[in-house]
């Protein structure tokens, strides 16, 4: 099996864990509407399992399943630039990008890791029955960093070979065309 297959298919179990995690978010909320006012006796756990599934989703899918070109960017000046300066600057914002990552993650998993003393208010382990650590709940952040290092790491040194990655700032749909001036009806 091939490295493109791999990618493949990694990419869509992880679509698929996004997607289930959205529909037990889904599922969860319908739940406590059904609770509030059809039982009239709301279940605290499930406004607690909707933030967490948020939560999950969000650093989940940034980390494994958005694209760089699903994100918005504000890449006027670097559209203009010629070539090789949007060269460096794609070599410039994936270094930042993995050296902002790799310096800030102890600092963030001290943090996440001390969230090991607090526990969930009212979610509960469905194994074992014990309130959850924060830490687990906030340890995909970290997973989130990981990934986000190794895909601007991978980035920086697909650059120095192949040149920036102009794919990512096209959009879809659109004609790579001057944009014409308009003069009343005439198009100069």
């Amino acid at each position: 099996m091939g490295m493109k297959r791999i990618a493949i298919l990694f990419t869509r179990g992880a679509e698929g864990v996004a997607a289930a995690m959205l529909a037990a978010m889904f599922i969860t909320f319908l739940l406590q509407i059904f609770s509030r006012y059809v039982l009239q006796t709301p279940f605290n756990w499930t406004i607690e399992l909707c933030l967490i599934l948020w939560v999950w989703i969000v650093f989940f899918g940034c980390a494994f399943v958005v694209r760089d070109r699903d994100h918005v960017t504000f890449d006027i000046f670097y559209l203009a630039a010629p070539a090789k300066i949007r060269r460096i600057l794609a070599l410039i914002s994936a270094l930042a990008i993995v050296a902002a990552m790799v310096w800030s993650f102890l600092p963030t998993w001290d943090y996440i890791d001390w969230m090991k003393i607090r526990k969930t208010a009212s979610v509960r382990n469905p194994l074992d029955g014990q309130k959850i650590p924060l830490r687990t709940i906030f340890s995909i952040y970290a997973v989130f960093m990981v990934a986000v290092v190794l895909r601007y790491a991978w980035r920086f040194v697909d650059t120095l070979r192949n040149g920036p990655h102009d794919e990512d700032h096209e959009k879809i749909n659109h004609e790579k065309e001057n944009p014409a001036i308009r003069h009343g009806d005439d198009v100069v």
